[in-house]
């Protein structure tokens, strides 16, 4: 299973300061993105992960400045999620040097805007998914009834979608339901949080999954990278 550095960009810096060595004080705090991508690709990222957090609130890409800094500087692919509401801004992303998406899901509902975001974007296109059962219901369904987690992900899975990301934040996954998902679907599962200490990261990787996304908890030390590594082999 792949552990996957995520860096919450927010005005072109970011939202948490890394400071690897802040435990023996060796080092510095650094709260640059390019910085940050760097660092963890020499402990072996093989994906980093960057939140644009202006583009998710405008619905446009606001930090491509910084996924360019952190492109020119590291050669593992970048994934980018936040303001990537359509083909343009796809675009626009692998343009500054992204070369995976992660699409909201208001895509679900829009058949005809997931056509066009594949024409774009292939097999390096995911859809962002948040399978706790709350969110997923609350979600603003263009639907009669509010379908289930696992009809959604045939859904997308017949359209030509291969990657999915599946958000928890800070709770701990449904082990039994990311279970069924990663049997039942030929398509990659990837778990964006839901970990916050090596236990975690055993159990989601006995589970199947492609990877996990960690940010916060890689920045700040409670989980380190290289351990989370060994940890998910």
């Amino acid at each position: 299973m792949q552990v996957i550095p995520s860096i919450d960009v927010d005005r072109g810096r970011s939202r948490v300061v890394f400071w690897p060595g802040a435990s023996s004080g060796v080092g510095a705090p650094t709260d640059r993105p390019e910085q940050i991508a760097v660092r963890f690709a020499d402990l072996g990222a093989r994906v980093v992960h960057v939140v644009d957090f202006d583009g998710a609130r405008t619905g446009s890409p606001g930090n491509l400045e910084a996924v360019g800094a952190i492109a020119s500087r590291i050669a593992v692919p970048i994934q980018l999620a936040g303001g990537l509401e359509g083909p343009e801004q796809i675009r626009l992303a692998f343009a500054a040097g992204a070369t995976r998406v992660v699409l909201a899901m208001n895509v679900v509902d829009d058949p005809s805007l997931l056509a066009d975001c594949l024409a774009v974007a292939g097999d390096w296109l995911a859809v962002g998914l948040d399978p706790r059962p709350e969110r997923f219901a609350a979600f603003p369904w263009k639907r009669a009834a509010v379908p289930t987690l696992d009809a959604v992900v045939d859904e997308l899975e017949a359209r030509g979608v291969r990657r999915f990301v599946l958000s928890h934040g800070g709770s701990e996954p449904d082990g039994p339901l990311l279970s069924g998902l990663v049997n039942g679907h030929d398509a990659e599962f990837v778990v964006a949080g839901g970990a916050t200490d090596l236990d975690g990261v055993r159990r989601l990787r006995d589970l199947g999954l492609t990877g996990i996304i960690l940010g916060q908890a890689l920045l700040s030390g409670a989980i380190d990278f290289s351990a989370a590594l060994e940890a998910a082999a």
